[in-house]
C-alpha cells in the first residue's frame, strides 16, 4: 500500500466557523479528518505531521521553508509522496522555495489548500485534498508519476515554481501563464508527462539555507529618485528584484541609471522580471532596457515573482561567488524558467 505523509501547516483549509466569536478559527488535523471520511476509502496508508499551532500562510518565512524541507528529508525514505496543506496566499512562494531546496527530488510534493474552510457545505477543500492525495500516490512502472514540487488546486496540477495565485474569490485561484499544466482532473486524471521534469538519477540533496536580504523595486510611471534611493540603499541588502514594464523595460532617466549603477558597484545582484503575468524579459530588445543590461542586471526571463524571489534567496544562501549566482539566475534549475537560448551543460 502506498504511504503518503500529510504535512498540515494551517490555512483556510483548516478553519472552522466559531459561533461564539462569529469568526473563523484554526482547527487541528483531527477535526479535518472528521470532515473528510473519504480519506479512509482511498486505499492509501497515510500519516500526518501537524504544525501546532496551525499557522496562517501570511506568516510563512524562510525558516518555515527550511523546517518543511527538513521534515521531508528526515522521512523521505519512508514515504512514497508528500501532501502539504497550506494557505493559498503564499502557497506559490513555498512551492517555489521547496523546488530549489529539494534537489534531485524523485517523489511528489503536492501543495494544496482551499478557498473555503473544510467545515463549509460548499467547500473546495475535500476535492483538493482527495485528488492531491491520489496524485501523490500514483505510480507508473513502479516510479512516482510526478517527481517534482507541484500545486494542485481546482482540478489542475501546476509546477510549483510556475504557478501564481491570481484570484482571491474563485475556486480557480491559481494559474500558470508561461508553462502548461502537468495534469487535469476530470472523470480521470490526465497526466502530461512530456511537460514534467525527468526523474533524477542522483539521490536527494536538501538545501536549507536561504538569504532573505533582498529587496523589490516595482517600476511605475512617475517613480521618484527618493523612492528608488530608499530601496537600493537598504542596509545589508544583497539582491534586488526589478519589476519592470513589458519585456524588461524601465525609465532611461539618468538619475535612475545612476542609482542602479551605485547598487551594482556595491555588489548588489539585480534581476529583471516583468510585471506582466505572461511573457518574458528580453534585455536589449528595446532601447529602454539596454541601459539595464550594461549595468549588469540579470534577466529573469519568464519567472514568476514568487519563483524569482525565492530563487534569489536560495542562491544567495549557497555562499557562491557573485558571478556564479548571476549565471545560475538565468539557468533553469528546477524548470522555473524558459531560457532564451538552449542551455549547454
Amino acid at each position: 500500500m502506498t504511504k503518503i505523509l500529510i504535512i498540515y501547516t494551517g490555512g483556510t483549509v483548516g478553519m472552522i466557523y466559531d459561533e461564539k466569536t462569529t469568526a473563523l478559527r484554526p482547527i487541528g488535523f483531527n477535526e479535518i479528518r472528521n470532515n473528510l471520511p473519504e480519506l479512509y476509502r482511498m486505499g492509501i496508508d497515510f500519516y500526518v505531521y501537524a504544525f501546532n499551532p496551525p499557522m496562517d500562510s501570511s506568516d510563512m518565512s524562510p525558516e518555515v521553508w527550511s523546517e518543511l524541507a527538513g521534515i521531508i528529508e528526515d522521512r523521505y525514505d519512508r514515504y512514497d509522496g508528500f501532501v502539504i496543506l497550506h494557505g493559498s496566499d503564499t502557497m506559490a512562494f513555498t512551492a517555489s522555495a521547496l523546488s530549489y531546496m529539494l534537489e534531485n527530488l524523485s517523489k511528489p510534493v503536492i501543495l494544496t489548500g482551499s478557498q473555503l474552510p473544510i467545515g463549509k457545505i460548499r467547500t473546495d477543500a475535500k476535492e483538493n485534498i482527495i485528488t492531491a492525495m491520489e496524485i501523490a500516490s500514483t505510480k507508473a512502472n513502479g516510479h512516482c508519476m510526478v517527481p517534482e514540487v507541484c500545486i494542485y488546486f481546482d482540478f489542475m496540477l501546476f509546477r510549483g515554481n510556475r504557478a501564481k495565485k491570481y484570484n482571491a474569490e474563485k475556486f480557480e485561484a491559481f494559474y500558470s501563464m508561461n508553462y502548461p499544466a502537468l495534469a487535469e482532473a476530470g472523470i480521470d486524471i490526465k497526466y502530461k508527462r512530456d511537460f514534467m521534469l525527468p526523474a533524477p538519477a542522483k539521490e536527494l540533496k536538501v538545501h536549507k539555507s536561504m538569504d532573505p536580504n533582498i529587496g523589490v523595486l516595482k517600476i511605475f510611471p512617475g517613480i521618484t529618485r527618493r523612492a528608488v534611493e530608499a530601496i537600493v540603499n537598504t542596509p545589508g541588502m544583497r539582491g534586488l528584484l526589478l519589476e519592470t514594464f513589458g519585456s524588461g523595460n524601465a525609465t532611461t532617466q539618468s538619475w535612475f541609471t545612476e542609482c542602479l549603477q551605485k547598487a551594482a558597484d556595491k555588489g548588489i545582484i539585480m534581476v529583471d522580471i516583468t510585471q506582466c503575468d505572461g511573457g518574458s524579459v528580453e534585455l536589449g530588445k528595446y532601447e529602454t532596457s539596454t541601459h539595464l543590461q550594461k549595468i549588469g542586471v540579470v534577466s529573469g526571463h519568464d519567472m514568476t515573482f514568487e519563483a524569482a524571489t525565492t530563487k534569489l534567496m536560495f542562491l544567495l544562501g549557497q555562499n557562491l561567488p557573485p558571478e556564479e549566482v548571476k549565471r545560475l539566475l538565468e539557468v533553469p534549475l528546477r524548470g522555473e524558467l524558459t531560457p532564451s537560448e538552449p542551455v549547454i551543460e
